[in-house]
């Protein structure tokens, strides 16, 4: 049996927890921050769970995390 590939994008956008849940980061905090408002830009500083229908997608690309 040939070893699994690890998805590296995925490697770099998830990173799991110690109870089994994958943690992300947020989208649109890279450009155009403007016109978004300081408390917006905050909440997107902050690291959030991936959700669970999207959980057994991240742990096929990540089969070693």
């Amino acid at each position: 049996m040939p070893k699994m590939k690890t998805n590296k994008g995925a490697a770099k956008r998830f990173k799991k927890t110690a109870s089994g849940k994958f943690k992300r980061g947020h989208s649109h905090a890279a450009h155009i921050l403007t016109k978004k408002n300081p408390k917006r830009k905050r909440k997107l500083r902050k690291e959030t769970l991936v959700n669970a229908s999207d959980k057994a997608k991240v742990r096929r690309m990540l089969p070693y995390a």
